[in-house]
C-alpha cells in the first residue's frame, strides 16, 4: 500500500477508462456485506413500526446495524473491492493524523469492474437516503428518531469521505476530480454527437 496516490481505483463513472480485467464479482462475500448492513438499517428504520413497536428495539437493532455496516466497510469491502482504506493514526506527541491508502498499480488488476461499480454505489446511494430521512424527521417533528438517523449520516457520510479522499489522495482537492469528471463526460457526449453526425 502506498500513501496519498490513489489513482489505482475507479470512481464515479471512471470504470471506462480503467484498466480492469474482468467484470465478475471476485469477493462475493465481501460484496453481500458491503450492502447488506447498510441496506438492513435503512429497511428497519422504514419498516420498524410493523416489526415492533417498541422504540428501543428498532434504535438499538438499527445503531448495531450501521456500526457493523462502518466497521465491515471501512475495514474489509474497502480493502478487497477496491483496494483502498483509511485510518486514524496518534502519534507520540498526540496529534492525530488520518492516513490515506490505495493499492499499488501491480494490485490494480484484482480490482474488478462489477465490484468496483457496487462498492461505490452502495457507499454514494445510502448516505442520500439517510440525509433525506434527517429532513423527513425534523419536517415531521418526529424527535424521537432525530439521534437515531442523524447516527445513520454521520457514520455512512464518514466512510464516504474517507474512500473518497482515498481515491482523491492528498495532491488534488475534490472540486478538481469533479471539474475533470464533468469535463470528461462533456466530451464523451460530444464525441458521441459528433460521431452520428
Amino acid at each position: 500500500m502506498h500513501r496519498q496516490d490513489s489513482t489505482e481505483s475507479p470512481l464515479f463513472g471512471e470504470e471506462d477508462n480503467f484498466r480492469l480485467k474482468q467484470s465478475n464479482i471476485k469477493h462475493p462475500l465481501a460484496s453481500f456485506f458491503h450492502l447488506f448492513f447498510r441496506t438492513s438499517a435503512i429497511l428497519v428504520y422504514l419498516l420498524c413500526d410493523l416489526i415492533s413497536s417498541r422504540f428501543i428495539v428498532c434504535m438499538v437493532t438499527i445503531i448495531l446495524l450501521l456500526s457493523c455496516d462502518f466497521w465491515t466497510v471501512k475495514n474489509v469491502s474497502g480493502r478487497l473491492l477496491v483496494g483502498l482504506r483509511w485510518w486514524n493514526q496518534v502519534d507520540e506527541d498526540g496529534r492525530s493524523h488520518w492516513v490515506f491508502e490505495s493499492r499499488k498499480s501491480d494490485g490494480v488488476s484484482k480490482i474488478s469492474a462489477a465490484e468496483s461499480r457496487l462498492f461505490w454505489l452502495g457507499l454514494i446511494v445510502c448516505p442520500i437516503f439517510w440525509a433525506i430521512f434527517v429532513f423527513s424527521t425534523i419536517f415531521s417533528f418526529n424527535i424521537k428518531w432525530l439521534v437515531v438517523v442523524i447516527m445513520g449520516l454521520v457514520l455512512q457520510w464518514a466512510n464516504l469521505y474517507g474512500y473518497v479522499r482515498c481515491k482523491v489522495g492528498g495532491k488534488s482537492s475534490l472540486r478538481n476530480m469533479a471539474k475533470s469528471y464533468l469535463s470528461g463526460q462533456i466530451f464523451k457526449q460530444a464525441m458521441k454527437g459528433t460521431t452520428k453526425s
